[in-house]
């Protein structure tokens, strides 16, 4: 026997879905349906993590998708029949049709201190801003993050934080906010506060490209990139000649007294990995990978390589190679 009657349905495709799920269950939520996205590259999700184990697991039917707004994912959900979705984890926006679904609400969620920081990307902007977070399970209309709030738990974005570390701390901050808000949710209490609109901040989308590195900037702007762009997300990338390469990790260094042309290798070091000269300061490399190769194979960086592409040389290269390939044409 269940503590609520309220019927619940959960959409979601990553670690945050997964907690919400497994919080629902422990506190015997009445969970009638769960939706787990299945994209065709996983890999292409940060952080994507499986939901059909745990639904199976605690008997309750698991229906996977692409795009939730589809038709048939909209009838499943009627079929359903839920009093509230959840929507946790996921990317894509809810539209009209869905919301009007659940007799409640729909019940979104995002890392921030709503109403500001809402939109894209949260766990990068906050490394990259270096500001406190806040789960937040929110009432969901057709804004952006705007709704009304149900809950709200703090948790610390330490300067020195990546992705990684950032993920985990929101995640135990997910444990501590369904713990707090379940049981009177459950018991029947209903009190979403409504957001000021005047407050509100918002933050852009991300994509992959955008973790270049460009070794013009700052140390510690660069720093901070790696730092955003770490796991669970696809990585800061540079080159060396025609190889790209992944950086995963990073230190400052404001101590060693070297000097030298920006984005080459000044020095190497066991531990510390390579050091390179930005257009301000000093950056340790400590974890860098080839892309697409074997990570148990870091590439050899070497004192003199200089990393990145100098635009004026590889132009001056490709017209030389153009006006062979005229040559040849012409006979």
């Amino acid at each position: 026997m269940t503590a609520s009657g309220l019927r619940i349905v959960l959409a979601g495709s990553v670690g945050s879905s997964r907690l919400t799920l497994l919080a629902l269950l422990s506190h015997r939520a009445n969970v009638v349906g769960v939706l787990e996205l299945q994209p065709d590259d996983s890999t292409a999700v940060s952080g994507y993590a499986r939901l059909h184990d745990v639904a199976i697991e605690a008997g309750v039917p698991c229906v996977g998708f692409q795009k939730l707004n589809e038709p048939e994912v909209v009838a499943q959900v009627r079929e359903w029949q839920p009093d509230l979705l959840f929507v946790v984890g996921l990317s894509q926006l809810v539209k009209a049709e869905l919301l009007s679904v659940p007799t409640l609400a729909c019940i979104g969620f995002h890392p921030t201190c709503l109403p500001r920081g809402r939109g894209r990307a949260p766990v990068a902007w906050l490394v990259l801003d270096a500001t406190p977070g806040a789960v937040t399970f929110f009432v969901m209309d057709e804004g952006a993050d705007s709704g009304p709030i149900l809950v709200q738990e703090p948790f610390d974005v330490r300067p020195t934080d990546d992705a990684e570390q950032v993920t985990a701390s929101l995640e135990q901050a997910i444990v501590r906010a369904l713990d707090r808000w379940l049981p009177s949710l459950l018991s029947g209490e209903w009190n979403p506060q409504p957001q000021d609109d005047t407050a509100a901040t918002y933050h852009g989308k991300r994509a992959p490209e955008d973790g270049w590195i460009d070794w013009n900037k700052s140390a510690r702007e660069i720093d901070a990139l790696i730092r955003a762009a770490s796991r669970p997300h696809p990585g800061a990338f540079t080159f060396l000649k025609d190889r790209k390469l992944l950086v995963w990790r990073a230190e400052l260094d404001t101590m060693t007294p070297f000097r030298g042309v920006i984005g080459r290798v000044l020095l190497t070091d066991p531990q510390r990995g390579v050091l390179v000269q930005t257009g301000d300061g000093l950056l340790w490399l400590s974890e860098v990978a080839v892309a697409d190769g074997d990570i148990s194979q870091p590439p050899k960086l070497a004192v003199g390589q200089r990393l990145g592409y100098v635009v004026e040389d590889e132009i001056n290269q490709l017209k030389a190679r153009i006006a062979e390939l005229e040559k040849l044409i012409k006979g």
